[in-house]
């Protein structure tokens, strides 16, 4: 007569194997539940940076077209610059300060064409946001690379504005 392993154990010895397998299954179950919970918090986390990212360069496209200067001045990092290369002509590398940039939608120099606002790709690294942005209005089509960064009160503002004219 050929024994099965099993005729072999003492009852408790089967008990404690099954007990063993059933709390190491318990533990990778849980586990798997607590690595997916962690998954999805830091997505929905991200997700909720990348909407108030988008938001605030659709806000700023919105106060340049309305020419809205106390709303692009919230849009706007104290170290905000248009880096333009070769634009308009120029065969140099211009840059634009913040103030001067603002007193050009103030003059309504710059500005004040209603713009059709299309994120194409946007990077979210930490406090830090770059986004390829294309600005199609009824006078230019700009693409531009843009970064932005948050500030110390959880706001996103722009820091740079790099167009191309398209």
């Amino acid at each position: 007569m050929i024994l099965s392993p099993i005729n072999y154990c003492n009852i408790n010895d089967v008990f404690i194997i099954l007990t063993l397998k059933t709390s190491t299954m318990k533990q990778t179950i849980l586990m798997s539940l607590f690595g997916l919970l962690l998954s999805t918090t830091i997505s929905c986390a991200q997700e909720s940076e990348i909407s108030k990212v988008k938001k605030t360069i659709y806000e700023f496209s919105k106060a340049g077209d309305a020419y809205d200067v106390k709303a692009l001045e919230r849009c706007l990092d104290d170290n905000y610059r248009v880096v333009m290369n070769r634009l308009f002509g120029s065969q140099e590398v211009n840059v634009v300060p913040r103030a001067v940039y603002i007193e050009k939608i103030k003059s309504k120099e710059w500005g004040g064409d209603e713009r059709k606002v299309t994120i194409d790709n946007l990077i979210l690294n930490g406090n830090t946001a770059s986004a390829k942005v294309i600005l199609a209005g009824s006078k230019t089509t700009f693409v531009s690379l843009i970064d932005l960064v948050k500030d110390g009160k959880g706001q996103w503002k722009l820091v740079s504005d790099m167009p191309l004219i398209k």
